[in-house]
């Protein structure tokens, strides 16, 4: 699969999710079989752009390529100034995010609230895509609600654009992230433009990817919260796809040592007292469905040094190898 001049190895994407694709997981994703990875959205307000938490979420060092930044924001000129500013600093796709349902984002103009007028996403798409030599990708919802779903009319919109690629999550921004995803609308766009399309909403399994490509005839799949504590939901899905079979689920012991490993690059990334509160989340969808998960996450959100969560993450694993052990 291409976008502008970079092949990727595969059509399975992560979606862009804040607070949660950082560095340090999005590295992780690619390593366990997604073929593409994009930012945290970094907002186009100039005045953020020199701030700790805006130059963390744009940090590509030692990604593979190709490494693209989201930008957010209801101004074309600001997005135009935020794209390039980005690609002098490395980033080599910018995707626009107009799928983000939040209400501080919507309330801003910003994010899924821009569906509501076709007229200003035209404006932002062109200054974007003329304001840089980089491809510029697009991350929509099938609409405002369900009365007015115009993902159809915004997908002809970036086509003219020049937009390269086109990510469709199956919700409106009224849905949030309630009910089913629902894919006919993804699959009317697929049928209306020539440009890559990318599927995105309750993708969570390896049966699930494979019936919504053939469903829509997109191009790929694109996932999020499936990925929480979940990684390898990316290789199985590869896995899937190329031969009909289903992976394992990883072992215990391989859940444990993925886990330090990625706390580990979650400390050296964001420093021992951020990186131990964003860890919490982590640590929490990784247990999830363990026994006594509940109280170790109980015990571990009350952790706050690097040396006493990583002793109560290890202490917890080892107990659940060992009632594998003892149940074998």
């Amino acid at each position: 699969m291409r976008i502008g001049p970079y092949t990727l190895k595969n059509n399975l994407f992560l979606a862009p999710m804040a607070g949660v694709t950082d560095r340090p997981f999005r590295q992780l994703c690619r390593r366990l079989g997604a073929g593409m990875a994009v930012s945290e959205m970094v907002a186009s307000n100039s005045l953020l752009w020199g701030s700790e938490k805006t130059r963390r979420r744009a940090d590509h060092c030692g990604e593979d390529e190709p490494r693209a930044v989201q930008i957010v924001g209801s101004d074309p000129a600001l997005l135009a100034q935020a794209a390039r500013y980005n690609v002098e600093r490395g980033a080599q796709i910018v995707d626009i995010n107009m799928g983000c349902p939040a209400k501080k984002i919507c309330n801003v103009y910003a994010g899924s609230a821009l569906l509501q007028n076709e007229k200003l996403v035209a404006e932002i798409l062109r200054a974007v895509v003329q304001s840089v030599d980089a491809p510029v990708t697009l991350k929509i919802r099938t609409g405002w609600d369900r009365r007015h779903r115009n993902a159809v009319a915004i997908a002809h919109i970036a086509e003219d654009a020049g937009i390269q690629l086109l990510a469709v999550h199956g919700r409106t921004r009224a849905d949030l992230f309630q009910g089913a995803a629902e894919y006919d609308t993804i699959a009317a766009v697929k049928a209306a433009v020539r440009i890559p399309v990318i599927a995105n909403g309750d993708i969570a399994s390896p049966e699930t990817a494979a019936q919504v490509l053939r469903y829509t005839g997109v191009d790929g799949v694109m996932i999020g919260r499936a990925a929480q504590g979940n990684p390898w939901i990316f290789r199985e899905i590869a896995h899937c796809l190329a031969t009909g079979q289903r992976l394992p689920p990883p072992a215990i012991a391989e859940v444990r040592d993925t886990l330090l490993a990625h706390l580990e690059n979650l400390y050296a990334f964001y420093g021992e007292h951020a990186g131990v509160r964003m860890a919490r989340k982590h640590i929490s969808w990784y247990s999830k469905g363990h026994a006594g998960a509940a109280v170790f996450r109980n015990t571990v959100n009350r952790a706050e040094t690097v040396r006493e969560q990583l002793a109560l993450v290890r202490e917890f694993f080892a107990r659940q190898i060992e009632s594998e052990r003892l149940a074998a």
